[in-house]
């Protein structure tokens, strides 16, 4: 309980209200206790007063910070894709450079659609909370953009015009907030952005805005998907009127494909050196059918050892390996393939069943 006792203090404080350490102290040093008194509240009873508001308080700011875990909470829930997509294993973990928070500026989801599995991973600026709604206006465009567009060149325009709406509003708001005195930093708002598209073969065609190209984990080997030159991330500048689908080496049954954020590749040790990436996920590759699971393990396990704690920056990764059965040949002796058996010619999108 706060308690209110006459006197002096206990150590002198020089300015207003005090004249020294030896000073005595009265009432009407203090308004509020002042106010109280002349409305005939005894000191104890206003002592009273403030411990139940300083608990309100408290309680009050406990409600905010479950509130805002909830949220984080089911943000993470929304950001967890299925472990199997349309016959491809799946395994993602993200994690926040912001202190005690669940949600950051990377971005990433998977969906089976007609046209195959399409994946997009991103990397909003900044890190932390605050980069969230950007997330959630190129997640929301990518939802809304996969399951319609026949291409991925459709998809990555849709984008766009999703980041374009969330920096107008962003603008507005700010416009608003500069009338307060506080900075417009609209301008500086971008995202890199992957587009991939696995066809039920294993052909693999990507988009890429500024963002690093995966790993592909091939026997005891871990190579780049692809050394194209990315365009430059959604934002700062438009998309240009052509825009050629990158194909990237196949995705096939056994194959592991690695994305991950610039955190990852960027982290760095006590002195100053980079997280070996390419060099870990090969260790993770020369293990025996290396799972999903097993390969975020080996590549989380490898990069607190190599900062000596959780990163400084946003990190997400997302593993995809093709678990669809290999295609069947016929035999010679065999011949071809008798009427009502599945068809195995190109054109079929069946002939790898999920």
């Amino acid at each position: 309980m706060i308690r209110f006792k006459g006197g002096a203090p206990r150590t002198g404080r020089p300015g207003a209200g005090s004249r020294g350490p030896n000073a005595s102290w009265r009432p009407d040093h203090c308004p509020l206790l002042r106010r109280a008194l002349a409305c005939g509240l005894p000191p104890t009873v206003l002592g009273a007063l403030g411990t139940g508001l300083a608990l309100h308080v408290g309680r009050s700011l406990l409600r905010e910070v479950r509130r805002n875990r909830t949220i984080a909470r089911t943000a993470q829930r929304m950001l967890r894709p299925p472990p199997r997509v349309d016959g491809l294993a799946v395994a993602a973990v993200r994690m926040s450079a912001g202190r005690g928070a669940r949600i950051g500026g990377d971005l990433y989801e998977v969906a089976a659609t007609e046209y195959g599995v399409r994946v997009v991973i991103g990397d909003v600026r900044g890190h932390g909370p605050a980069a969230a709604p950007t997330v959630d206006a190129v997640l929301a465009g990518f939802r809304e953009a996969v399951h319609d567009e026949p291409d991925l060149a459709g998809v990555l325009r849709r984008l766009e015009r999703a980041m374009d709406r969330h920096l107008r509003e962003r603008a507005r708001a700010e416009r608003l907030a500069a009338r307060a005195g506080h900075a417009f930093r609209t301008a500086e708002e971008f995202v890199t952005v992957l587009l991939l598209e696995i066809l039920p073969d294993g052909e693999t065609r990507a988009l890429n805005c500024g963002h690093p190209w995966p790993h592909l984990l091939r026997g005891p080997r871990a190579e780049p998907l692809a050394r194209t030159d990315p365009l430059p991330p959604l934002g700062p500048f438009p998309l240009p009127a052509d825009l050629p689908v990158v194909v990237c080496a196949p995705l096939l049954p056994g194959d592991t494909l690695v994305l991950h954020t610039d955190g990852a590749e960027d982290a760095r040790d006590p002195a100053g050196r980079f997280f070996p990436l390419p060099e870990v996920l090969a260790s993770a590759a020369r293990e025996a059918a290396p799972t999903p699971q097993a390969v975020l393990q080996t590549v989380l396990a490898a990069l607190f050892h190599h900062t000596g704690g959780p990163p400084e920056d946003d990190v997400a990764l997302l593993v995809l390996r093709n678990e669809r059965p290999s295609p069947r040949i016929p035999s010679e002796a065999g011949g071809a393939a008798r009427s009502g058996t599945t068809d195995l010619s190109p054109a079929n999108p069946l002939r790898h069943p999920a």
